[in-house]
This record gives structure tokens, C-alpha cells and sequence, in this order.
């Protein structure tokens, strides 16, 4: 009789639920994830795990849905301590007579470092493994997110104006450089170029960022097209709309994260399609400014990628990804005027490997794949909210809420074990985030 030989793994995770976001886009019942050495090296029925793995540890999770860790595509980690201070204001408003000038009384090392931190706890409860910002001191959100063993892309930022991180667009384009090169070996901080918007940027410096973002195969994650205002300005000022400048420029290409884009027209569509550029829709925080809408599906029906983002703490007020798939699939309907329009998976997609393809990072994350790092997120699905399960993909779009996320891990790491968080400390974070409350209110 000849004896099966079973492979070692460090850690089988069963789940009710196994949905990969494959190209398939399958829905996996009682299966299994093996995972060694923080990589994916199989998926299984549970039932057959036995014969195929010998496991250092196995994980049950009965109930739930085990889905890829979260992507969240862009927002502002620090700001987080800015959440709720100026509510329901248009963005310009709310931009330049709140958000900046408490930016310039607050923002430090220690804004950022304690700020970012807060993020990732919110982000890691509500089952996101990896996020894009763009924000001040990036190098201090890089060692927040190294601390916290989570995920993140650093847009660095660039601007044609002075502010507490740099005085012109020449200092901010060499921090960026030297943020990649301190990080570029990294495990969880990767890089970007972050120039803010076409407004606050001039042509030279978005020409250099263009050639650099080449060289050093990075991406270019920039605010386009976010309001109409923006877009009218844009035509009297250079006499075309911010994208055909950024086209001019040679800046759309498969490199270039294209947020918010509410204001798009066939032309702009096409643009972006014709040259693989990426959207990242933050639906939430451009309902709450009246920003505008995306396009999605009309983005979608031209191939173009599409993925989501919550934005910071102070346009939305939260950075809750399931709420956003919601928010997503609903907005997309009435926009395009057809139910049809978003379907459930493909709001999943737009959360999980939409994301990482956008960031550049989709041959690692995204997707639960062997070979690919092993960054999950389960959610039980038990809930009063989710009786009766019909379909487990429509109710973690439809019914779910971030609450029911249990369980988080990066890399094979457990971040988040039934619920608590494993790497930051929460009653610190409390009491940090109830000083700077004091701080920023004046009370």
C-alpha cells in the first residue's frame, strides 16, 4: 500500500465561503486556503484538505465569506483627526477655509504618525489589508503601516506651493524620490508620485514626474476631473479640459490613477481607455461635498479600470470599504439609470483586485491565487441582516456592515482575530485621539 505524502503549510483557513475574485469570479462552497511562508499555495474543498495538507494550525470559520483583504485605492490616513470638523460645506469652502488652514496650525510628524494609525485600525476592523495615500510626511505613515504590519502605497505629495513638507514643487519631487528609495525594499510600504490635482500643479514639474514615474516604474496618483468648476476653469485658464492637458504632457498611461473623475465626457472616456489609465471612484465623499458622479459604467463598458476608494476622514467621514461597494453599486444604477448597471461582484472586484491593479500591485494582492500573497479578510455572514443566505456575494455588497468582518491577515499574519485588533493598541489610540480632539477643537 503506498502512503500519501501530504504537503506542510503553515496555516490552513476553512471557510463556508471562498470567493477569490479569480477571473472566474468564483464562488467557492467549504473550501480552504493553505497558505506557507505569507503565500497562497493552494485552495481545496475542506474535505479534502486532509489528504493535500499537513497544517501547523487550521482556522474554522463556519459562517463566513473569505474574500481577498480590502483595497482601499486612495484617501488621507492623517486625517482621520480632522473627522467631523467641517461638515456639509461645498468642497472649495470646506477646502480652503477649514481643511487647509487647520492643516497649517496641526499638521506634524506626530498629526501624521498618530493619525495614520487611527486609519489603519478603522480600516483593518472593517476588513482592509491594503490602501493608497496621499498625505504629508508619507514617511511617517510608512513606519505607522510597517508598525501595524499592514499594507500601503505612498502617494507622495507634490505641489506648486510651499507647506509643511516642502517649499516648491523641486523639494517635493526629490522627498519623493528619496521616500522610494528608503522603502524599495520594503514588504509593506511601496511608492507613488502623488501631484495633487492639474489646478495646483504646473506643467514642468508634471513633465519631470511623467519621465521619473518611468524610470522607477511607479504610479502617478493624482485628483482629476473632481468637480465641474474644476473642468471650466481648466478650459479658460489653458484652453483645454485638465485631461487633454495631462495627455499633452504624456501623463496618461497605464500609470496614472485618475481620482474622483466625476466630471468625464465620451471624449474623456475614451482618452483613458485608449491609453489604460485607472479611476478611482470615492462615491461617499463625492456625494457628501456634491462633488459630482462617476461614470462607472459607462468607464466599465470602455474597459477602462475602475477602482474604489473612501477618501479621508474629513470628506466622508469614514473609511468603511464595505459601505463603499454599497454606496458604489447603488450610485451606479441611478447614474446610468439601469439596475443592471454595477452588478454585487463586480463591486467586490472594484474593492479587491480592481484596486491592486490600479496601484500596480496586482501580481501580489487582489485576488486569492497561489502564488500570491496571502492578505484575507473573512465575513461572517451569521447576522440577522443576512437571513436568509441566498447568495453570499449580494449580501456582502447589499446587506452587510463592517461589524461583521472577524478576522484580517497580511502576509499569512493575523491582524484582526475575532474581532480585535493584534498590532496597535487601542487604548492608546484612544487616549491619543481624545488629546488631539482637544487640541484641534480648542477644548
Amino acid at each position: 500500500m503506498t502512503e500519501t505524502r501530504t504537503e506542510s503549510v503553515d496555516l490552513l483557513i476553512h471557510s463556508r465561503w471562498v470567493i477569490p475574485m479569480d477571473p472566474a469570479r468564483s464562488v467557492l462552497p467549504n473550501h480552504c486556503v493553505a497558505i506557507r511562508d505569507k503565500r497562497i499555495v493552494g485552495l481545496c474543498p475542506s474535505s479534502d484538505a486532509g489528504k493535500l495538507y499537513s497544517a501547523a494550525a487550521e482556522k474554522h470559520l463556519n459562517s463566513h465569506a473569505l474574500i481577498p483583504g480590502l483595497v482601499n485605492a486612495h484617501g488621507h490616513a492623517a486625517m482621520s483627526l480632522l473627522r467631523g470638523v467641517a461638515d456639509d460645506l461645498p468642497l472649495k469652502t470646506w477646502l480652503e477655509e477649514h481643511i487647509w488652514p487647520l492643516e497649517g496650525e496641526h499638521v506634524s510628524r506626530e498629526f501624521v504618525y498618530q493619525g495614520s494609525t487611527l486609519a489603519m485600525a478603522e480600516m483593518l476592523r472593517s476588513g482592509t489589508t491594503t490602501f493608497a495615500d496621499m498625505y504629508f510626511f508619507p514617511d511617517e505613515v510608512a513606519r505607522a503601516a510597517i508598525d501595524a504590519q499592514m499594507r500601503v502605497q505612498l502617494a507622495s505629495p507634490v505641489l506648486d506651493f510651499p507647506t509643511i513638507w516642502a517649499a516648491d514643487a523641486e523639494e517635493y519631487i526629490r522627498k519623493a524620490c528619496t521616500l522610494h528609495d528608503d522603502f524599495r525594499s520594503s514588504e509593506f510600504a511601496h511608492t507613488a508620485f502623488g501631484p495633487h490635482a492639474p489646478y495646483t500643479v504646473s506643467d514642468a514639474p508634471l513633465r519631470k514626474l511623467s519621465m521619473l514615474a518611468d524610470e522607477l516604474d511607479v504610479p502617478i496618483h493624482m485628483h482629476v476631473h473632481e468637480t465641474a468648476q474644476e473642468v471650466s476653469d481648466a478650459v479658460a485658464q489653458h484652453g483645454n479640459r485638465p485631461l487633454q492637458r495631462l495627455h499633452a504632457l504624456g501623463m496618461i498611461s497605464p500609470r496614472l490613477l485618475c481620482v474622483h473623475a466625476t466630471e468625464l465626457d465620451a471624449e474623456d472616456i475614451a482618452l483613458l481607455a485608449d491609453n489604460g489609465a485607472s479611476v478611482i471612484h470615492c462615491p461617499e465623499s463625492n456625494l457628501k461635498l456634491a462633488s459630482g458622479f462617476c461614470k462607472v459604467a459607462a468607464l466599465q463598458q470602455h474597459q477602462v479600470n475602475v477602482a474604489l476608494g473612501t477618501d479621508g476622514c474629513a470628506s466622508n467621514n469614514d473609511l468603511d470599504m464595505i459601505g463603499e461597494m454599497r454606496s458604489a453599486a447603488m450610485l451606479a444604477k441611478a447614474v446610468a439609470d439601469d439596475a443592471s448597471a454595477l452588478p454585487a461582484m463586480e463591486a467586490l472586484a472594484m474593492a479587491t483586485i480592481n484596486g491592486a491593479s490600479a496601484l500596480g500591485m496586482s501580481a501580489d494582492i487582489g485576488s486569492l491565487e497561489v502564488g500570491k500573497l496571502a492578505d484575507l479578510t473573512a465575513v461572517d455572514l451569521d447576522a440577522i441582516n443576512c437571513w436568509p443566505l441566498h447568495n453570499p456575494v449580494s449580501h456582502l455588497v447589499y446587506a452587510c456592515n463592517s461589524s461583521q468582518v472577524s478576522d484580517v491577515w497580511v502576509s499569512g499574519r493575523a491582524l484582526l482575530i475575532d474581532g480585535e485588533l493584534q498590532t496597535i493598541d487601542i487604548d492608546l489610540l484612544r487616549n491619543q485621539s481624545e488629546d488631539w480632539q482637544r487640541k484641534i477643537s480648542g477644548n
